[in-house]
């Protein structure tokens, strides 16, 4: 059974693992939850030591769940969310919380607690913001810095690495302190387009002159796949597997995903836009060419793929919306997989019922974590329209099926901006969690007027990282090799509707967009 493949996807809410034949067919998967401490709701925090055992748990349960060995396993791949990973000079975790509880030691993804540091980045005008849409978001590693080089200089003066998680993963199971080029080039501004290297001037106008050294960072990345070694005889043992497995350079989650939707279009991959949906929402696309748009992150050069730039539109919270909105209504409670599938069944109840007037009176605007793109509004905030003193179940289906309208209409928009750099919107390769919500599989298709391809492969995510380890280990020659031949295709999903019916909806979104500005305005 010789010659498997383990790849491990850390998100916002928990630690998967999958471990997968030579040509990509899923064996065994496992997942445990990691902890994320909220003290307020700009701010959350990871322990990245319980983010490690976690890894370690499941890639065991995996490995029980494939029926396989350790021994068998010839390459590993990580990707994971972008949370910022702070170290002592002796490897010891140090707090990115004014309590000092050194084991809350990792910023997550969604922390915002930088604004204010975004803001005065954002101020400087620099050429740095060219590759982010012209507006630094606090969910980049920069600002979160900056936040707490001021706000903790006990951790600041001590630290020996700042480190993406995605990296410290990678580090944890080698000891190699390479970062990979997925990482530094999307949130650490890396430039690798010629001019090179680490934006000196801007660092020390924001105050951040000794990053380079404080963060360990090194001159350069590696590609992700590069082979960064075996594993390291303690993390072999944490993991169940041996010193004779190979160690991928990892990659963002989203991007892993990517990978994992792309399969042979690897050849090709100019044609399609990818969306990558879960938390939070990503619509990647690739080009030949640096196509800079407003709002858009990116250009990144060979940040998933060598050769090609990368592009990325999102949004902050869609299925963490979802969540929000199943846990704060009367008729909710804890936002389980269970309790969506209840909401979603009696969405399609109602609608059957109804048709078109269902819940056709509330209007949802979406950015209850600010508007990543196009807008790159960070402090923007959301808007239930229409809500009436309704506290039952059915009421609860209503804002439910509204605000997944309203994440599915933000995705047209961020596809229309998208389509002003060159890139097709008619076919729209889906990955991550939300190919399992019904709802939002239609909404997608019907509100953007694409054709979803639905991938056979069950967790895009790992699969993604296990093409990582294939390249790591020497079963291809390259990335886009290995993309292609552990490709698991995907079922197409036409539109059931014209894109049409939902043009009054795309419109209000675009009204309550503007009148917030307005009431923004407003003295």
């Amino acid at each position: 059974m010789g010659e498997l493949l383990v790849g491990v996807d850390v998100g916002t809410g928990s630690a998967r693992a999958g471990v997968f034949s030579p040509g990509g067919a899923l064996l065994g998967r496992a997942e445990l939850p990691i902890d994320m401490r909220r003290r307020s709701p700009r701010e959350a925090e990871h322990d990245s030591e319980q983010i490690w055992r976690a890894v370690g748990g499941a890639v065991r349960g995996a490995l029980a769940a494939a029926d396989a060995r350790g021994s068998d396993v010839v390459g590993i791949g990580f990707d994971a969310t972008c949370s910022l990973v702070l170290r002592g000079r002796d490897g010891e975790p140090l707090p990115v919380t004014p309590d000092g509880d050194a084991r809350w030691d990792t910023m997550v993804w969604l922390d915002h607690r930088a604004m204010a540091e975004a803001e005065e980045c954002t101020a400087t005008g620099d050429a740095v913001l060219n590759s982010l849409g012209g507006v630094m978001s606090p969910e980049m590693q920069v600002p979160k810095l900056m936040w707490l080089k001021r706000r903790l200089p006990g951790s600041w003066e001590k630290m020996g690495a700042a480190v993406d998680l995605v990296d410290f993963l990678t580090f944890r199971a080698t000891g190699s302190t390479a970062r990979s080029q997925s990482s530094l080039a999307c949130k650490w501004l890396w430039n690798g387009d010629g001019q090179g290297g680490w934006p000196g001037a801007f660092l020390r106008q924001v105050g951040l002159g000794d990053l380079v050294e404080r963060a360990g960072l090194p001159p350069a990345p590696v590609p992700p796949g590069s082979d960064l070694g075996p594993l390291a005889p303690a993390a072999a043992e944490a993991l169940g597997l041996t010193t004779a497995t190979r160690v991928a350079a990892g990659a963002i989650d989203a991007h892993a995903g990517l990978l994992g939707v792309l399969g042979a279009g690897a050849a090709a991959p100019v044609k399609t836009l990818c969306l990558i949906a879960g938390t939070s929402n990503s619509v990647l696309a690739l080009a030949p060419d640096p196509r800079p748009g407003k709002g858009i992150w990116g250009p990144y050069g060979g940040a998933v793929l060598p050769g090609l730039w990368l592009l990325e539109a999102g949004q902050s919270a869609t299925g963490a919306l979802l969540d929000h909105v199943v846990r704060f209504h009367a008729a909710g409670g804890e936002p389980t997989a269970e309790r969506h599938k209840a909401v979603a069944t009696r969405i399609a109840r109602l609608r059957a019922a109804e048709g078109e007037s269902f819940a056709s009176d509330l209007h949802v605007l979406p950015d209850f974590h600010g508007n990543r793109s196009p807008l790159a509004e960070p402090a923007a905030l959301g808007v239930i329209s229409g809500l009436a003193l309704e506290t039952d179940f059915d009421s609860l289906c209503r804002l439910y099926w509204r605000t997944a309208l309203a994440v599915a209409l933000g995705t047209r928009q961020n596809l229309e901006a998208l389509a002003q750099l060159g890139f097709p919107t008619d076919r729209l390769l889906l990955g991550g969690g939300h190919t399992r919500n019904p709802v939002l599989l239609e909404l997608y298709a019907d509100v953007t007027g694409a054709t979803l391809v639905v991938p056979n492969a069950p967790d895009a995510m790992l699969l993604g990282s296990a093409m990582l380890a294939g390249t790591a280990a020497g079963r291809h020659d390259s990335l886009v090799e290995a993309v292609a031949a552990l490709d698991q295709g995907g079922v197409e999903r036409h539109p059931s509707v014209p894109r049409s019916r939902y043009d009054r909806d795309y419109r209000i979104l675009l009204e309550m967009q503007r009148q917030r500005r307005v009431l923004a305005t407003m003295t």
